[in-house]
């Protein structure tokens, strides 16, 4: 389980998302570092930090805007993520407009489509900072070898930022399951499907042409006493379609949308509105499903006279 701790989470899911609008447009570095070659990592489970997204900002970045605007194609698209994708005038003017949250971007746009071994660096000139992002999935290999972004990559680094969507600022890990975009399958273990048991949901969509972000529920909805910090894929049917995925749209069951993959594991495929997307498959722990009458107060839990999750008197008490 040594893997699983090297995992790092989502913190700022707003600045990525407006950037993601702005990246690809502009992206591209000054002083860039290329490194490593490695293969991918036995576990493919991704640390995620939860950010609110209840309102129409999050620190001050609109969020609605990402799935209508798109992301053009220019720059790092064309160049992909290496020296020359990563070093143009228009990356450091970009970065330099707020560093910490675009950051947080490269960091995800990297470890989605670089493979793990490898680093991408970037010295910040104005700041005299470096910073350094590492490759962990390997889902867009041409890409991150330079070539422009295909349609698969798109569809890929578009699903691994999508499951990493959701409302809460808190701490959550997940499997991700799927398969790169030269079809080769993300690296898991029994030890890691035993871990994370619960099957959560799919997610695709194309960030780049502006198409969107898509999530689905796999396996059972969650039940009325029942809650998860991920919120989304991971809902009550009633809940499916709330305001817990924005700016994400939920589509339903990952059955009825997708084909399975014949390990039985993950989706190969999933089609919306006439368009068929490369997805990728979520697995979360059994003990990130919260239960109303399990004696703790989750903060998915609300107090009430009933044995719901959004009135549960066992373990929130009545409301005063």
């Amino acid at each position: 389980m040594e893997n699983l701790a090297k995992r790092v989470g989502l913190s700022n899911i707003g600045g990525w998302m407006m950037a993601s609008v702005l990246l690809v447009g502009s992206v591209a570095c000054g002083p860039v570092e290329q490194t490593g070659s490695g293969s991918m990592e036995s576990f493919s489970t991704q640390g995620q930090e939860l950010e609110g997204l209840n309102g129409v900002t999050v620190n001050g970045v609109t969020v609605n805007g990402v799935t209508v605007n798109g992301v053009t194609v220019n720059g790092v698209t064309v160049n992909g993520v290496t020296v020359n994708g990563l070093a143009t005038l228009e990356f450091a003017q970009w970065f330099s407009q707020d560093a910490a949250n675009n950051a947080t971007l490269m960091s995800y746009i990297v470890r989605c489509a670089v493979p793990a071994g490898q680093t991408r660096r970037y010295l910040d000139a104005s700041t005299a900072t470096t910073y350094s992002w590492q490759g962990s999935l390997g889902l867009a290999p041409d890409w991150a070898n330079g070539q422009p972004i295909n349609a698969a990559e798109q569809q890929l680094v578009s699903a691994c930022l999508a499951a990493h969507v959701n409302k809460f600022g808190m701490h959550v890990q997940l499997s991700v399951l799927g398969r790169t975009a030269h079809q080769q399958p993300i690296a898991y273990s029994s030890a890691e499907l035993n871990t994370f048991a619960r099957r959560e949901g799919c997610f695709f969509g194309n960030l780049f042409t502006g198409e969107g972000m898509f999530a689905g529920s796999d396996g059972d909805y969650l039940n009325e006493s029942e809650s998860s910090p991920r919120a989304c894929a991971m809902t009550t049917q009633e809940g499916a379609s709330d305001a817990a995925c924005s700016p994400m749209t939920h589509v339903g069951s990952c059955e009825s949308l997708c084909t399975l993959d014949p390990s039985g594991l993950f989706y190969e495929s999933c089609t919306y509105n006439g368009q068929t997307y490369l997805p990728l498959t979520t697995r979360i722990s059994q003990e990130d499903v919260y239960a109303c009458g399990d004696g703790v107060c989750q903060f998915t839990e609300s107090c009430g006279t009933d044995d719901t999750a959004s009135s549960c008197f066992s373990d929130c008490g009545a409301c005063k």
